[in-house]
């Protein structure tokens, strides 16, 4: 179903009684209009060709008359009033796209360069390029071939994905095949846990026709062809209810795909009744403040029609403060509205409210600025978005506080408990790092190198030299971090795969794996 048909079928009105007021509207127009219309009587004692030379204007039934401007903006007013709407509130800490877990195979048939440079490079780049769209949205990546493999798990972050995204290659894989099926239930696995609705994404050239019954059955995948135009597959030919969409060489499947993955998301947002709905009534009051315009005409003036509309008016805009008069915005409507259209940094610089604006800085990249501005709010959410700005910047430690105060103020914090344990992860794994690279030998810490986080003392400091592109550039990527590791990412992987795939067939035969 397309956003149109959402739309269509939530519109409805918020305040419906005001309709009513469409009726002496009508009775106005159709009086006055009568009454202007009517045709003069017949004088008698002159002749037909010197009355119709005296008549001046010919049938003015056909013309268009004041009333007949002012009657229209007094219903667009009245519709206005009446609160016409389609859609929910979205929630500011909520993701406006469903989740999506990745699934990408990863065998020696994706490497055929009938689509340059290569079907898995594409689809690499068909991953990536989803990603930019999915800007702040939750995103899993998943490797499959004979075996199924976690690659990365829920993130909002992008940049972390990328260079394990990079590492895939067939040689990674512990197991040649095509099983599909098992990537579907580690995907349904990571979905599992997320609290919106989800989906899975498999970009693949090729479907074993035994697992396309469970493809079926999941009700929310969809199948990127990895294939030339013109071939086909007998596993995507038994696909009827996933969507398979063909790669194309521009952007149009991805915007598709992300299309799809919004309508979802929309859906779920009207089943939601806690959301309120959005009033779009101020729409109608710019058509109607436009037909004023007309009135300065001369001929055009009709004084009463002005209390008419004010009378209107006023009603709505004490049912909501942003209703019909809404074209002078408070400082945090204005926030409001630059948020919606996703320009965090004038939003930012528009909103008052701390909380707010504090999650705007940190949408808009802002991560310092962001932790200072929430520092004075003491609610569950603010310490929330303060840990992921602090994991933004690789405070890591900082964020393990900030989700431990967030739980603090409300242990039901879902975000921040899950958030809370990846944060610790990461502590444990770059001191771990620290302490494996530690050479033993007293070094200074000059001016011109980084440190990381070692509060804990494990290891000694690993140094890094900073390059000399000036301040603010020392704070390493994630993908510069990762080449700083002397394993490279798909030796990581391949390792950790094997371990995975040698655990999962001892489970199989009832042995402990060791």
């Amino acid at each position: 179903m397309t956003g149109f048909d959402l739309a269509l079928e939530a519109f409805h009105f918020l305040r419906p009684l005001w309709l009513l007021a469409l009726l002496p509207i009508a009775a106005l127009w159709w009086s006055v209009r009568r009454g202007a219309t009517r045709r003069p009587p017949v004088r008698t004692g002159i002749a037909p060709h010197l009355g119709a030379a005296l008549t001046v204007g010919g049938d003015s039934r056909l013309r268009i008359l004041p009333i007949d401007g002012a009657a229209l903006a007094m219903a667009l007013l009245c519709l206005g009033a009446a609160g016409p709407t389609w859609s929910r509130q979205p929630d500011p800490f909520v993701a406006q796209s469903a989740a999506l877990v990745v699934a990408l195979k990863v065998t020696p048939s994706m490497e055929a360069a009938d689509i340059a440079p290569s079907r898995l490079e594409r689809a690499k780049q068909k991953i990536r390029d989803l990603l930019d769209l999915r800007s702040g949205a939750r995103t899993a990546l998943v490797a499959y071939a004979g075996s199924a493999h976690g690659v990365v798990p829920m993130t909002e972050d992008p940049g972390v994905m990328l260079p394990y995204l990079e590492g895939l290659a067939p040689e990674v894989m512990p197991e040649e095949g095509n099983r599909a099926a098992s990537a579907l239930t580690l995907a349904q696995g990571l979905l599992a846990g997320e609290e919106g609705p989800g989906a899975v994404l498999f970009v693949a050239d090729a479907l074993d026709p035994a697992d396309a019954a469970s493809l079926e059955a999941a009700g929310s995948a969809i199948m990127l062809a990895m294939l030339p135009a013109g071939q086909g597959d007998a596993g995507f030919d038994r696909l009827s209810a996933v969507p398979v969409l063909p790669v194309t060489p521009d952007q149009a499947d991805v915007v598709r795909i992300d299309r799809m993955l919004d309508a979802a998301q929309a859906r779920a947002a009207l089943e939601n009744s806690e959301l309120p709905w959005r009033d779009r009534g101020a729409w109608l009051a710019w058509p109607a403040a436009l037909l004023t315009l007309l009135w300065f005409r001369r001929g055009w003036t009709m004084r009463w029609v002005v209390l008419a509309a004010l009378a209107l008016c006023l009603p709505a805009h004490r049912a909501q403060a942003d209703g019909i008069a809404n074209w002078f915005f408070t400082p945090d409507q204005q926030g409001r509205l630059a948020f919606e259209r996703n320009d965090f940094s004038a939003a930012a610089e528009a909103f008052i409210d701390p909380l707010w604006r504090g999650y705007a800085l940190y949408r808009s990249g802002q991560y310092e600025a962001a932790v200072e501005v929430l520092a004075r709010v003491e609610t569950a959410d603010a310490a929330f978005i303060k840990g992921m700005a602090h994991m933004k910047s690789r405070g890591y430690r900082d964020g393990v506080r900030a989700f431990e105060t967030a739980l603090a103020r409300d242990p039901d914090h879902a975000a921040a408990a899950e958030n809370l344990a990846v944060a610790k992860e990461i502590v444990d794994y770059v001191e771990r790092v620290r302490e494996q690279s530690d050479t033993g030998e007293e070094q200074g810490i000059g001016a011109d190198e980084v440190v990381f986080d070692n509060e804990s003392g494990r290891g000694a400091e690993t140094e890094i030299e900073a390059t000399e592109e000036g301040p603010g550039e020392g704070m390493l990527t994630a993908e510069a971090w990762m080449n700083t590791v002397d394993t490279r990412t798909g030796d990581f992987l391949r390792s950790r795969f094997l371990l995975e795939s040698l655990a999962a067939t001892g489970e199989a035969q009832g042995e402990a794996p060791e």
